[in-house]
């Protein structure tokens, strides 16, 4: 059944205000409401829960692996959904979005099958099956264009929002601004209180998307919409949702936890929603991390409990990633003179599965039949589109050692860059300009430890360059100069811990708050990093100190000076701002290309497997950077606890396992900077 979008008149629907009257015959304090009277006191028990960044991962598969894997899946998610929802008398179902890209089903309807009047994504064929209350739009909904949106979401059998997205209108007027979608929905929910009365509860969602869409999306948006703050349309619409009747208002912000002081159009601003008057539960996500959870502990000082769940006493969850949790909100509503009120929380989240000291796996939730029923086919017709080969490698590409080494994984990638600027800068007015071309791990242990790149020598199919690029983004060219691309590799360098020279003691390397796809490699240029000094910037791109840790920076063997002129391959995440690296902005591209990076890898592949007499490409890293060296520090990291991974560790000198895991499963290793002649 093909449901529209509701018209925001209709979604948004004006109520009777409840207000309080004493009886003085019996001191009871009742108000009046359409065919009911509640009593001062009354409670109700509602669950909350939610979903957020499937990212396409609808069954329990893996795409790249070709096979079942039982820590993702909506299809797991459901069991627990419908088993939260049985134990509670009253519930409301969720999703924060980013539904329909990140894996190579999402891949496969968008480019390969694409979707016709009247065809339902797979996506949404699976959420049918759950009875969602409502959905919002997260940040890479947008990745395919807006009438692919459109299209995709219009058979969703549950209505979207977003309250910060508007239609452009070239002019200059806030007040005439059109919403893309609807900003918020007020839904009549009955449900029954502690005594077993029925009573109607006006419940108000609105959702909200990163401002960044604007830069991330650059070409699909432009022109089309703008993205406003978070924060002044929740301060914009909130009250009005209040005068509109609405007895509680959840908050549902595809935007993480960032404490600092809040700033325009910030991208992870939950935290400062929790200070906006008015709402009562934020259901968050984008961030792919855990809701209550260890990363968070610590914070009571800015007013996060993790404990109860809660930031600055305003209930919130956030569940993971892939469907690997469900996410709950168990609130307590009491009805009060002047309406209801949300006088108790506990977040809790669900998981699909569990993991032991040896790494295996026990899942916690059934497959849910009739999800797998709704894809079958689609998830068949994608197993068979990842896995047609096309080229050969003739070594293996892993991202074991992605953080720490040179890396085949990115190398691919900067190389195909690479390639395709030299031809598309062929009798240009930058014709000559030195070529440089920037890639970072996507799949470095962000998932988790089996969360890593592996092809083996040989075919190459589909699946292993989504799994090289796992984003569709589309390259771009930047216009730099040598002062801006050091900039550049200090803000990557953040990715380290300062190492203490002098101490004996085992120091962990990797700085967990520094994610991996900012760290970036710039190949075409050789240098070093100096992890004794301290990080110059910290994950948000602010200057913290006037360490320098890039050393020996140069240019076919000689130092790059500051004037000196670039060309920067890269993404147009990365070209329009994303990551906060400094110096780097829209206004400095000179080439926003059609072209998505991960097509221009596989045409890169293809091109060169077939020059080398169909032999295969050799994918081997060129060691263009490496660490500085440091006597006898000990140095840990962690990477993936395979076979595949200790084997490939023998080729380098500096690089030994230790033959133990961590609790989340990953191995342990040692990084012998004393020994870099392998470079």
């Amino acid at each position: 059944m093909k449901t529209k979008l509701l018209p925001l008149a209709l979604l948004c629907s004006t109520t009777t205000l409840l207000t309080g009257c004493f009886d003085s015959d019996d001191n009871e304090v009742k108000a009046k409401v359409p065919n009911q009277e509640v009593v001062i006191g009354t409670a109700i028990e509602l669950r909350l829960m939610e979903t957020t960044d499937l990212h396409a991962n609808v069954l329990n598969f893996n795409y790249f692996t070709d096979a079942q894997d039982n820590k993702v899946g909506l299809v797991k998610t459901a069991a627990l959904i419908h088993k939260a929802r049985n134990e509670a008398q009253n519930s409301v179902l969720v999703d924060n979005g980013d539904l329909i890209q990140g894996s190579p089903l999402g891949d496969y309807i968008a480019k390969i099958k694409t979707l016709q009047d009247g065809e339902v994504h797979p996506v949404y064929k699976a959420m049918n099956t759950l009875d969602y209350d409502v959905a919002n739009i997260g940040n890479h909904e947008f990745n395919f264009g807006l009438e692919f949106l459109q299209e995709a979401i219009d058979d969703a059998n549950f209505p979207y929002i977003s309250a910060n997205v508007f239609k452009y209108d070239g002019d200059d007027d806030d007040s005439n601004d059109e919403p893309l979608f609807s900003p918020y929905l007020i839904q009549d929910k009955a449900f029954v209180d502690t005594d077993g009365n029925t009573h109607t509860i006006k419940v108000g969602y609105i959702g909200f998307v990163p401002p960044q869409i604007m830069q991330w999306d650059k070409a699909n948006l432009e022109g089309k919409v703008i993205a406003k703050d978070i924060v002044a349309m929740a301060n914009k619409y909130v009250p009005e949702m209040k005068s509109k009747g609405a007895d509680i208002i959840i908050a549902i912000p595809h935007s993480g936890i960032d404490t600092s002081a809040h700033t325009e159009k910030q991208e992870n601003a939950s935290y400062h929603l929790s200070k906006v008057s008015g709402i009562d539960a934020i259901m968050f996500g984008h961030s792919h991390t855990n809701f209550p959870g260890p990363r968070y502990e610590g914070m009571e000082d800015k007013g996060i409990d993790t404990k109860k769940g809660t930031v600055n006493g305003v209930a919130a969850v956030m569940p993971g990633f892939w469907g690997n949790h469900l996410g709950i909100i168990d609130v307590t509503l009491t009805y009060q003179a002047d309406g209801w009120a949300v006088t108790g929380s506990q977040s809790t989240l669900m998981p699909i599965y569990e993991q032991d000291a040896d790494r295996n796996v026990t899942s916690l939730a059934d497959n849910d039949a009739d999800i797998e029923a709704a894809v079958h086919h689609d998830h068949e017709e994608t197993r068979t589109w990842v896995n047609e080969p096309f080229a050969k490698i003739t070594n293996q590409v892993n991202s074991f050692f992605a953080l720490v080494n040179d890396d085949p994984s990115i190398q691919i990638v900067t190389d195909a860059q690479t390639w395709y600027a030299q031809e598309k800068m062929q009798n240009s007015e930058y014709d000559g300009l030195p070529i440089l071309s920037a890639g970072a791990p996507f799949r470095a242990g962000r998932g988790g430890a089996d969360d890593y790149t592996y092809i083996a020598a040989g075919d190459i199919a589909y699946r292993n360059v989504a799994d090289l690029y796992i984003y569709p983004n589309t390259l771009t060219i930047l216009k730099l100069n040598g002062a801006e691309v050091k900039e550049w590799l200090e803000m990557s360098a953040g990715q380290f811990n300062q190492i203490d020279p002098d101490s004996m003691e085992m120091q962990s390397l990797i700085n967990d708050d520094f994610p991996s796809y900012n760290f970036d490699v710039i190949d075409g240029v050789t240098y070093q990093i100096d992890i004794t000094q301290p990080k110059r910037y910290n994950s948000k791109g602010e200057k913290v100190s006037d360490g320098q840790r890039i050393k020996a920076l140069s240019y076919q063997g000689k130092p790059i000076s500051d004037e000196q002129a670039f060309l920067v391959v890269t993404n147009n995440y990365r070209a329009s701002g994303g990551g906060n690296f400094p110096g780097i902005s829209a206004d400095k591209i000179i080439n926003p290309s059609p072209d998505e990076n991960r097509q221009v890898v596989a045409n890169y592949i293809t091109h060169k497997s077939g020059a080398n007499e169909g032999k295969g490409l050799d994918p081997s890293a060129d060691m263009n950077w490496s660490f500085t060296a440091i006597e006898n520090a000990q140095i840990q990291f962690t990477t993936s606890n395979s076979e595949h991974a200790k084997t490939y560790s023998e080729q380098f000198n500096h690089i030994q396992p230790l033959d133990k895991t961590n609790e989340a499963g990953f191995a342990l290793y040692q990084l012998n900077l004393s020994q870099l002649n392998n470079q």
